[in-house]
């Protein structure tokens, strides 16, 4: 198949690229590079041994969008594009909301009008809020306590696409609800390369252990969670990207909604320790007080997702860390 890849020269994006073109299928990458680097999509062409379609595009520019939608003959999308950061979200709502669910309108309206009737949306735990119990399951009720405005974006774009599935018994959309993603290709040629201070945890820790930041900072110790640190699933994210291949081979009309995850919990300081073990590296942390928007535990139950689609994680944390510090250690200025 050719498959539309938005935000495909993001962290994920690139991985899902590897593995797509593996599996024998063909990518057009559509990014404005607002959080991503070209030099991504430069690797991932070494790596699977061809050039990949590239145009440096907003997906909300959607004269261009109809322009490449003429043009290619998509067979599918897979829909990544869109801003990430929890505790940024919070500090600028209207950047996600503007940004997230307007670039989402316009795809879907390109796709209605070139009659391209197969997505998989890259959506987010974040849609469970607090969670009501744990592991998540995809039955587990969303849009109560979501704490932040990147969750209800991931909400509401959900939202937009059980509608015009209904609507439209030719859509097949696929969400995936992704939990954490971390590591890195095993060869180090790509992995995650955050602009300015990471977001998220592991290129953080990565960042100190190469020492390019300080410490740690550790939001929080006094959570209901055996250590007193945050709880989440971290997923190797090969194996998510590999999720997104098998997904593309199990689509149907209507709407499929799987959690992507491992279906077990990790706490901050577990990913320091582990971190340490992999890069060798003295990893200092400091605990200050709890961030904004972040809830205590988060993990999922991936049965579903390996009864319908036949999938499951088969990395370890160990080897996350280990790509991770291996991709950070090569790489210490990221694509730079």
């Amino acid at each position: 198949m050719k498959i539309l890849v938005t935000g495909g020269a993001g962290y994920i994006g690139s991985h899902i690229l590897v593995e797509l073109y593996t599996a024998g299928h063909t990518a057009v990458v559509v990014d404005n590079l607002s959080n991503s680097s070209i030099e991504a999509i430069k690797r991932v062409e070494k790596i699977v041994g061809c050039k990949i379609p590239f145009h440096k595009l907003d997906v909300r520019n959607r004269a261009k969008l109809y322009q490449i939608f003429a043009a290619e003959k998509f067979d599918a999308v897979i829909h990544l594009a869109g801003l990430k950061a929890v505790g940024e979200s919070v500090a600028k709502p209207l950047d996600y909301y503007a940004n997230n669910i307007d670039s989402t309108l316009v795809l879907l309206d390109a796709m209605k009008h070139y009659k391209v009737y197969k997505l998989i949306f890259s959506s987010s735990a974040t849609v469970y809020g607090t969670p009501e119990k744990l592991p998540l399951t995809e039955d587990c009720q969303t849009g109560v306590g979501i704490t932040n405005p990147y969750g209800w974006t991931k909400f509401m774009i959900e939202q937009i696409l059980i509608d015009v599935a209904k609507a439209n018994p030719k859509m097949q959309f696929t969400l995936l609800r992704y939990f954490n993603p971390i590591g890195a290709h095993p060869s180090g040629t790509i992995g995650e390369d955050p602009n300015g201070i990471p977001n998220n945890l592991l290129p953080y820790v990565a960042q100190v252990a190469v020492g390019k930041l300080d410490h740690v900072n550790v939001f929080g110790d006094d959570y209901d969670t055996p250590d007193g640190t945050g709880v989440r699933d971290y997923i190797h994210v090969m194996d998510l990207a590999n999720g997104h291949v098998v997904a593309l081979q199990h689509m149907k009309p209507g709407i499929q909604i799987f959690d992507l995850g491992t279906g077990h919990g990790v706490s901050v300081l577990e990913i320091i320790d582990a971190f340490t073990q992999a890069s060798g590296k003295k990893i200092t942390y400091k605990i200050i007080e709890r961030r904004d928007g972040d809830v205590a535990a988060c993990y999922a139950s991936a049965a579903k997702a390996n009864k319908q689609l036949g999938w499951k994680t088969a990395r370890t944390l160990e080897q996350a860390c280990q790509d991770s510090w291996r991709w950070q250690s090569k790489n210490p200025n990221g694509y730079n």
